[in-house]
């Protein structure tokens, strides 16, 4: 059997025993919840009401817009939290020397690990994003646009966010590793928060200081490109959101971070291949 399907086998295993992949999912299925009951007292109360069935349709959806954000918060986090030892943390400990002897190849230990992750990924965004639609469709009658390109969109998000964990966790240890990936994400967050204060400030320094911040990391612009397909007219008329029309994010940016995610990727694995464990 090729080794890459064996350690990926085994990585996603391992992954699933982990307690913060279950406390991931607790709290994912208590969002779940909370969000389902929400929604369903929203539309309680606007049957209750007058409301034009357009106005109240667009704010139905804008809240499922919200829903879908909180998905894509706790999805980038727990990728992060889930993947943060994976590497610096077995070299370490030293147990990486026990998979990474021949016949396996260096590079086979690390792209299968990155693929046993980005499965349970797929599942864990997959699941999520699918019940917070389905509970806006069953409870509220809405449904946005785009959805499976939203979906695809925040996958690649979390894909970006493994990568860079498993990129710096060559280089650093499990603590430094965790800190610099949440830092990186945290100055993508700012960056497209500048960029929507530019509408207000009409100014072209914000929006080139969100643009370098995205594209040392581009997770917060692949958020933004999701949200900008599948929102409500009225959710991108709304200047200060997350769902800002402002400074949206192009196609070529969704290649760009298809090309850093490549490049992560290939430098991980050269340093891995050259670092001593």
């Amino acid at each position: 059997m090729n080794p890459l399907w064996v350690i990926a086998s085994v990585t996603f295993r391992e992954a699933a025993r982990k307690k913060i992949l279950w406390t991931a999912l607790v709290v994912g299925v208590g969002f779940l919840i909370v969000f389902g009951a929400g929604l369903y007292y929203q539309v309680t109360d606007f049957r209750a009401s007058n409301m034009a069935p357009f106005l109240r349709y667009q704010i139905l959806s804008a809240t499922l817009m919200v829903g879908l954000y909180t998905v894509d918060l706790l999805a980038v986090v727990m990728t992060i939290l889930t993947s943060v030892e994976t590497i610096s943390g077995e070299i370490a400990s030293g147990t990486i020397q026990a998979i990474a002897t021949k016949p396996v190849a260096r590079w086979h230990v690390l792209v299968g690990k990155w693929m046993g992750f980005a499965a349970m990924l797929a599942i864990y965004v997959g699941a999520m994003f699918g019940g917070t639609l389905a509970a806006g469709y069953w409870i509220g009658g809405v449904a946005l646009q785009n959805q499976l390109r939203g979906v695809l969109l925040v996958y690649l998000e979390c894909l970006l966010a493994l990568t860079a964990t498993f990129l710096m966790g060559t280089w650093f240890s499990t603590l430094t590793n965790g800190v610099i990936v949440l830092g990186l994400h945290g100055l993508a967050f700012l960056g497209g928060w500048l960029e929507q204060m530019s509408g207000f400030a009409q100014g072209s320094g914000l929006v080139t200081l969100g643009v370098v911040s995205s594209l040392i990391m581009p997770s917060e612009a692949i958020w933004r490109r999701a949200a900008f397909l599948m929102q409500p007219p009225l959710a991108g008329a709304l200047q200060f959101t997350p769902f800002a029309n402002i400074s949206v994010p192009s196609g070529a940016m969704v290649g760009y971070a298809g090309f850093y995610l490549l490049v992560a990727l290939a430098l991980a694995i050269y340093h891995f291949q050259r670092r001593d464990l």
